[in-house]
């Protein structure tokens, strides 16, 4: 297997195929969003079938899909591309984000058959995937409507206090407040992963959606938070007109 870069990859246990999944539903996610200008430049209608693929080190890459038959792994949706200058780009993110969850999800049930998961392990592999938004959810926002939801019922006071402030982490302003421990912010969900708050990691909040992202997830750190006026997050940005 190839866990991108040409790196040999064979996930064996539950364990495993799950965070090959993460990585490579993280690869995806980027490419539909923080990297989506690249991403929409990489599709050209006018090139050959082209696949989106998703990498277990969180990379992603555009391109033909593999030669041999059968190939080693599913393939991903094939022509991605043609639609890119037929639809609004919205819709054809979107588009793109449900084919992309029905092939990670091929992908680890695959692993799941050629190493002979039984009911039970099937069972703890989807109720692990099932744990995490779908890129459609990210990519279309539900992710961030379910998140809002969440936070206001199960954690309205925090939610309220983390929105007064732009970012927070443990390496940003010395270190979080002692009286703001992690069980307030545990229900708090990345508007981009979809995983959750942890301490040691720096975050940041759109100013516009006031949603949380780790600041790993939208290419920003502390430093350059500092100097941030107004942030917005990547799916905030992308407001341009529609081809």
């Amino acid at each position: 297997m190839d866990a991108g870069g040409g790196v040999p990859y064979n996930p064996r246990t539950i364990e495993e195929v799950f965070r090959d999944y993460k990585g490579r539903r993280s690869g995806m996610i980027k490419a539909l969003t923080t990297d989506v200008e690249d991403f929409f430049k990489q599709c050209d209608p006018d090139k050959e079938n082209l696949c989106l693929y998703g990498f277990p080190n969180e990379q992603w890459e555009v391109n033909l899909p593999a030669e041999e038959v059968p190939p080693e792994l599913p393939e991903p949706a094939l022509g991605i591309n043609f639609a890119r200058d037929g639809m609004q780009e919205n819709d054809w993110l979107c588009l793109v984000a449900v084919h992309s969850d029905a092939w990670l999800l091929s992908v680890a049930f695959y692993f799941g058959a050629r190493f002979g998961f039984d009911k039970a392990d099937r069972n703890r592999l989807f109720n692990l995937i099932n744990e995490l938004p779908t890129i459609f959810e990210v990519v279309s926002g539900k992710a961030k409507k379910y998140t809002k939801e969440k936070s206001s019922v199960t954690n309205n006071s925090s939610h309220k206090s983390k929105s007064n402030t732009k970012g927070r982490g443990s390496d940003y302003n010395g270190k979080i407040d002692d009286e703001e421990s992690d069980e307030e912010h545990g229900d708090t969900l990345c508007g981009a992963c979809g995983e959750n708050y942890g301490a040691d990691e720096f975050w940041i909040c759109c100013d516009i959606c006031e949603m949380w992202f780790h600041g790993k997830c939208v290419k920003i750190t502390p430093a350059k938070a500092e100097h941030i006026k107004q942030y917005k997050c990547p799916t905030c940005s992308i407001k341009r007109p529609r081809h």
